[in-house]
């Protein structure tokens, strides 16, 4: 079994966009095209193909048609910065690349600078390929590879192999029981790994899913209006969409009744913030899940009725989704007890097998216990309550959680170091109840020279991918430090 044989299993999946509805025979040919074209180039099992397209059908048929050549998907932000999707695809030597005809020219050339020539496909203009059987995998090949934000400047990529992803799906069909007649949403991007949950388990149950697109995602008015007129059963996201839908969506003109089960994952959900939404939303149950793109989801907690945790700031992650495993660690990787704030550690068939070609990164990840068995390090400090609930408490490292996206402050000041003018840079992060954090980029020039607000803004958008762009920027004389001449991060927070 792999997550490629999920479409010819499901006779009933469909995929609905915009007001288009593509059908699972059509679905099935379309991908099939894909997997024939694929395989006439000479991609095969264990080869990557990148995807640089927006949410729709074809994107959805791209992902089952390079699983069937037996290949592994590598989607990029089609939004984000040309050169940074290409970095992403040399660095994990893609064999093709699928994308749209606008950035072909652009990723091209990017491409060519770092002296890779995959083949670059339009889905319109896929040449005639004889018919190809789909290529068998096991659970332990590579499917997809998810690259996230890195602390160096240098984004690395995850790589989930179909067993992680089906031991994840198996959890997801035990717990929220979906049928053919469902109806899921696609709010997450697909470089995203909420987008695993969002394609694959409706595929699996012959549901339909619903792709909501990058504009619609933005506007809660047209975004309530679709969940009503959809029908939409299973609803995921971050918490921050759902307080955009609850403040701005005017959901009481909306008959949302159809909605069974709200998934919500990415940041910290505020407790007043729920309480609101589940005033305008009582019906469905509530879900909140967590876990790294490492992981997927490997901790969830099911929102009892009418529990809004009167004097807590937000709910408990929960308990470990089986069949994975959970420890809870001090510094030297020993067991604290209960009660007692430790770094979460993950185990079990969900786990990544590691970073793409970063050996080094791999090792540091991971924990070996006596017994052998590798334990993931989250970086997440949790505390354990009765019994096997963990609490959230924050993070070891300078990573943030954004609009659901996992931000190295690292990278940000990596990329904003690049500008000529700059001299040295720090980025803070402070929590915002919109979007989780607020980011301020603190900047010093060279001597001699000046640069601008907008300047940086320009270059920032140029180098970043639009959710790490920040959201303040200021140049000041020079960087405050410490007694030991480190920058002093916590008297830069007490200006942002």
């Amino acid at each position: 079994m792999s997550l490629g044989d999920l479409l010819a299993e499901s006779a009933t999946f469909t995929v609905r966009c915009d007001g288009a509805v593509v059908t699972h025979t059509e679905l099935t040919a379309r991908s099939d095209r894909i997997r024939n074209c694929l395989r006439q180039i000479g991609v095969g099992r264990g080869d990557r193909v990148g995807l640089r397209l927006h949410k729709s059908p074809d994107a959805v048929a791209a992902i089952f048609g390079i699983l069937k050549a037996g290949a592994a998907y590598v989607p990029v932000d089609a939004d984000s910065p040309v050169a940074r999707g290409a970095f992403i695809l040399g660095d994990c030597q893609v064999k093709a690349v699928i994308a749209e005809p606008g950035a072909r020219q652009a990723l091209s050339e990017e491409l060519a600078k770092q002296s890779v020539s995959p083949r670059l496909l339009d889905l319109r203009e896929l040449p005639d390929a004889p018919a190809t059987a789909t290529t068998s995998c096991n659970v332990d090949d590579v499917a997809y590879v998810l690259y996230t934000s890195g602390s160096t400047g240098r984004p690395k990529g995850v790589v989930l192999t179909h067993g992680n992803a089906l031991s994840f799906l198996d959890w997801c069909s035990a717990t929220f029981r979906p049928t053919c007649e469902d109806v899921f949403s696609s709010h997450a991007p697909l470089h995203f790994d909420l987008s695993i949950l969002d394609v694959f388990l409706p595929a699996r149950h012959g549901a339909t899913l619903v792709l909501i697109g990058e504009d619609l995602g933005k506007d809660p008015q047209r975004l309530a209006a679709t969940i009503a007129g959809e029908r939409i059963t299973h609803w995921y996201s971050t918490p921050s969409i759902l307080n955009l839908l609850c403040e701005y969506g005017r959901l009481e003109r909306h008959d949302c009744g159809a909605l069974r089960a709200v998934l919500f994952a990415g940041e910290v959900f505020p407790m007043p913030r729920f309480r609101a939404l589940r005033e305008r939303w009582p019906h469905p149950r509530y879900y909140n899940l967590y876990g790294p793109t490492e992981t997927n989801v490997c901790t969830w907690y099911g929102i009892p009725d009418g529990d809004c945790r009167q004097g807590r700031d937000s709910f408990p992650i929960g308990s470990v989704c089986p069949p994975n495993s959970a420890r809870v660690v001090d510094e030297q990787g020993g067991d604290v007890p209960v009660g007692a704030t430790g770094e979460l550690l993950i185990a079990g068939p969900n786990v990544m097998r590691g970073y793409w070609n970063r050996p080094e990164l791999t090792a540091a990840a991971f924990l070996t216990g006596g017994d052998g068995r590798r334990w993931y390090r989250t970086g997440d400090l949790v505390t354990e309550g009765p019994p096997g609930e963990f609490t959230y408490r924050g993070r070891r490292d300078r990573m943030v959680k954004r609009r659901g996206y996992r931000v190295e402050l690292g990278e940000i000041e990596a990329a904003l170091a690049r500008h000529p003018d700059i001299r040295e840079t720090a980025a803070v992060a402070i929590p915002d109840p919109e979007s989780g954090v607020r980011i301020t980029a603190f900047v010093s020039c060279q001597p001699g020279r000046a640069t601008s607000i907008i300047a940086l803004k320009t270059h920032a958008s140029r180098n970043l991918p639009p959710y790490m762009v920040p959201d303040r920027f200021k140049v000041i004389e020079a960087l405050p430090r410490t007694s030991t001449d480190k920058v002093d991060l916590q008297g830069l927070v007490a200006i942002a």
